[in-house]
């Protein structure tokens, strides 16, 4: 069987439609995946060990599942104890699943963005007996952003290319909608292409557009850091003139 080029052609028109299905579970999911890590990363700094201890169980236990493990969990384990649960739409399913099997990456990103922060700026900050919330709000949060955005963006692309496990609970997204259309017509290999060269573009123009993002994040600081530089040049002329009078 050879290549059908003009059939390969043709499955863009039918695929387009469902990109827009895979990137709404995407971002909805790292949503929920970004505030529960968020959550999870204030547990691993809180000064109580009941809470430390909670926090490296639940990222411990969803890095160490298997995401279908989870979503299957979540959509048909789950309402057998919790009959409430029952009838859940299985987009909810997936999204909770997904969410929650992020945000335990997330969480290691957001406390090792923290740490890279200059503990010295919230010492000074302390010293001047500014609020707690107000320097984490705005000394502490914007620099973890910009340390924690492009693994976090990795997060992401990784998030885009697991929604493809969806299909498994019968939602029908870029993924779910080209095996369909390969098992009616018996094009895999053109059909598994062209989703493969869609999931492609939409991560190749995510990056372009988190490399934007991150430009205009770090402006503020290499601004800050072409003063301080500047600054500093008279010091260094000063002591330079001041060894050559000495010798």
């Amino acid at each position: 069987m050879k290549f059908d080029f003009s059939y390969f052609i043709s499955l863009f028109g039918q695929l387009l439609p469902f990109v827009p299905v895979t990137l709404l579970m995407a971002v909805v999911s790292m949503a929920l995946a970004i505030v529960l890590g968020l959550a999870i990363t204030l547990l691993e700094l809180s000064k109580i060990r009941a809470l430390r201890l909670f926090a490296k169980f639940y990222v411990s236990l969803f890095r160490g599942m298997p995401t279908l493990v989870q979503l299957f969990i979540v959509y048909y384990g789950l309402p057998q104890i919790f009959p409430a649960l029952r009838g859940i739409p299985a987009m909810l399913a997936a999204l909770v699943g997904l969410g929650f099997k992020e945000s335990s990456y997330l969480a290691e990103i957001f406390r090792a963005a923290i740490g890279s922060v200059d503990e010295g700026q919230i010492e000074a900050g302390k010293s001047l007996n500014i609020k707690s919330s107000k320097l984490f709000f705005h000394v502490l949060l914007p620099q973890a952003t910009v340390n924690a955005l492009p693994a976090t963006g990795n997060t992401f692309v990784s998030l885009i290319k697991e929604t493809s496990l969806a299909f498994a609970l019968g939602i029908t997204e870029l993924f779910a909608e080209g095996r369909m259309l390969a098992g009616d017509s018996f094009r895999y290999f053109e059909t598994y292409v062209a989703i493969g060269l869609l999931y492609w573009a939409v991560i190749i123009i995510y990056s372009w557009l988190q490399g934007i993002l991150e430009k205009a994040l770090q402006k503020p600081y290499r601004r800050i850091a072409y003063v301080t530089n500047q600054s500093s040049e008279p010091i260094r002329e000063n002591r330079s003139e001041a060894n050559l009078e000495t010798n």
